[in-house]
């Protein structure tokens, strides 16, 4: 994935959604904060993919938190990569790590961690958890330790 790190592109302009899968949509700026640790946690309540089998409409709320480095994510291009799943089809699973390692692929996060709350089909409840922390430092002991705990 291309990083696109020259000005955002969607911030400030009139929204166009695209509800085909497109990493492509994130944008990242630089964290003004480098020198400090922070959460950073991102909430979306009406994220929409397809089963892969039958094609119906999956729904789920999408909890996003991360420990930026030197590049964060545009909150804009967020919501419009989230949207872009509209129309694509994935396990929930898939689209839990699909986010994750995009935004891994982005901007290179000391650590984070997705949740899926999917609501119910058929009776069953899915929340696919997935985390990662920067290999051979504090935060991918973080991570064993959030995995590990998780509930």
């Amino acid at each position: 994935m291309e990083r696109k790190e020259e000005g955002l592109q969607s911030l400030g302009k009139k929204t166009g959604y695209t509800f085909d899968y497109n990493p492509g949509l994130l944008e990242t700026f630089e964290n003004q904060h480098q020198g400090n640790d922070y959460w950073v946690r991102f909430n979306c309540p009406e994220f929409t993919s397809l089963c892969p089998i039958t094609g119906q409409p999956d729904f789920a709320e999408i909890r996003i938190s991360y420990v930026p480095d030197v590049r964060m994510v545009e909150s804009k291009s967020l919501k419009l990569y989230l949207f872009s799943f509209r129309n694509h089809g994935d396990f929930h699973e898939d689209c839990v790590n699909k986010i994750m390692k995009d935004l891994i692929a982005l901007m290179d996060p000391k650590y984070i961690e997705v949740t899926g709350l999917f609501t119910p089909r058929g009776g069953i409840s899915i929340y696919p958890y997935a985390n990662y922390g920067r290999p051979g430092t504090k935060w991918e002991e973080l991570a064993w330790k959030r995995f590990a705990d998780h509930q």
